[in-house]
């Protein structure tokens, strides 16, 4: 347990406040992620701390221990504003609007949002209904991202989707109508998919016009039922194929690439995300959320406990965090790499200097070898990938660790 959990308010600060190696800057900006744990049926791709729903939702009881987890973390945060908000889960549409319209009501009785401040939460279509939407847009939801993975029943079907290709085109017709900027997820290199059939699942998507496209390889992992019982996956050159026809299909539309699997037009990224590929801040609330935190030396990780009825006994006894742990000064350059690296633009040499607490000392072989390797771009005050190193990112963040 860490002192969160053994010291209470004040007690508690001081002990991140204390003396240390690091010399960070001024706090970088601060998100919220909120985590709802529960959907219609677990996919078997999926390895997220998500559960299927059995009778009711303790929707209630789950908001109450929400509100306590957030009170408990206040004293962590004081005075910093929060740039963002995310609802991710499972399947957070699965709550009723009057409960995300209460729990965002909570967020902004107990912290200061910046003006405009971005709120997302995670649809899927198997949940789809006209007026649930618009009725998250009334409780404060100002960007819808959907789940739609697919247009095609057949590749639904095998992934184990819970809807079809008709829901999936309903929810993003919808929500292109009831919101002002919304994100459309897709996969590719799917079990029996070919080019041919990725090629009419982008078209699908793109004729929706999209503000903003995600995009994911299907990977197998651990612990999942497709790692136990794998699907026939198309071989890497065919998903790297894909993946080229992804890219130059959305720079015809006006989709830039920003990131490695992120998509928009002007004015439409996802400041939440970019939050955390730059190495800002995060406070996670929910079961099983993480969090990551920046103090004047040091910067520290948490977990809040997994199990939800667990998290909802611990968070209203006032004991919501299960464990946290400090990142060690060494491992600091490849987690600000791991992130930052995935941005086309890269990131800000002196963001690197505030966002750890390093002096560019600490990666300047890292660097050089990187530009040897034609890998990375690096000017007096950016770094970036080149195009070798956007096809080549884990090799370019290997070099950092």
């Amino acid at each position: 347990m860490g002192p969160l959990g053994s010291r209470a308010g004040q007690t508690a600060v001081e002990h991140y406040l204390r003396p240390g190696t690091l010399q960070l800057g001024a706090p970088p900006p601060l998100s919220l992620y909120v985590h709802l744990p529960w959907c219609l049926r677990k996919c078997p791709y999926c390895d997220f701390n998500s559960h299927e729903s059995k009778g009711d939702l303790p929707e209630a009881r789950y908001l109450d221990a929400l509100r306590a987890d957030l009170e408990q973390s206040l004293p962590l945060v004081w005075s910093r504003r929060i740039h963002s908000v995310f609802i991710g889960g499972g399947t957070p549409s699965l709550f009723s609007p009057e409960g995300i319209d209460r729990l965002l009501a909570d967020v902004r009785a107990l912290l200061p949002l910046e003006p405009g401040c971005e709120v997302t939460l995670e649809a899927n279509p198997g949940t789809f209904e006209r007026e649930r939407f618009r009725a998250f847009r009334a409780a404060g939801v100002t960007r819808l991202s959907i789940g739609v993975q697919s247009f095609d029943d057949a590749a639904l079907k095998r992934i184990g989707r819970v809807h079809d290709g008709a829901q999936s085109r309903a929810a993003v017709a919808e929500a292109a109508d009831a919101f002002d900027t919304f994100n459309l997820d897709l996969m590719y290199a799917l079990p029996g998919q070919d080019e041919a059939a990725l090629q009419q699942d982008l078209a699908t998507a793109l004729s929706f016009e999209p503000p903003h496209l995600s995009i994911y390889h299907l990977t197998l992992e651990p612990n999942t039922v497709f790692a136990n019982r794998p699907p026939v996956l198309p071989d890497d050159d065919t998903a790297s194929a894909m993946l080229d026809l992804i890219v130059d299909t959305t720079g015809t539309v006006g989709l830039q690439r920003y990131e490695v699997s992120a998509f928009a037009r002007p004015g439409h990224r996802c400041a939440h995300n970019l939050n955390y590929w730059q190495f800002g801040d995060y406070l996670g609330i929910g079961a099983g959320a993480h969090g990551k935190l920046s103090f004047p030396h040091r910067v520290v990780r948490q977990v809040k406990w997994r199990e939800p009825a667990r998290y909802m006994a611990e968070a209203l006894a006032g004991r919501a965090l299960s464990n946290e742990d400090e990142v060690a000064r060494e491992a600091l350059p490849f987690e600000f790499m791991l992130n930052a690296l995935r941005l086309r633009e890269g990131f800000a040499l002196q963001d690197f200097r505030e966002r750890t607490g390093l002096p560019l000392s600490a990666i300047e072989l890292a660097l050089a070898e990187a530009e040897r390797r034609g890998l990375l771009a690096v000017d007096l005050t950016h770094a970036r990938p080149t195009a070798r190193g956007f096809d080549f990112l884990s090799d370019l963040q290997q070099l950092f660790l």
